[in-house]
């Protein structure tokens, strides 16, 4: 049974740092692109990062690009996004998503994972 538990949210001030994990079960987070969507309140869910599975190259939007970094770890077969110098407008529920293929990189994130809320406010 595929499943990804999502983990590290939390209310930080502006300018402060969180790291989510997404750990997953059921299948290999080697194997597939494997990334980050967030829905803030009241707008439409937006895409974040992605990591490919074969030589972990990440796929960042612009609006986080600089601040945000997505990693892998193997061998606890969990992926992080570290998440620096953040703003109000980060805040939002931040979801595991995976290619419904293994070796994809990135191209069909169609199998969602539960989501972890970040607050950003003073």
């Amino acid at each position: 049974q595929v499943q990804f538990e999502a983990s590290g949210g939390g209310w930080v001030q502006p300018g402060g740092s969180l790291r989510l994990s997404c750990t997953a079960s059921g299948f290999t987070v080697a194997d597939y692109g494997v990334g980050w969507f967030r829905q803030a309140p009241g707008k439409e869910r937006e895409a974040v990062v992605c990591i490919s599975p074969a030589d972990g190259r990440a796929f960042y939007e612009d609006y986080v690009k600089g601040r945000f970094t997505i990693s892998r770890d193997n061998t606890k077969n969990t992926v992080y996004l570290q998440m620096n110098s953040l703003k109000p407008e980060d805040t939002a529920i931040y979801y595991c998503v995976r290619d419904d293929v293994p070796q994809h990189d990135c191209g069909r994130l169609q199998v969602w994972g539960q989501g972890t809320p970040v607050t950003v406010s003073s």
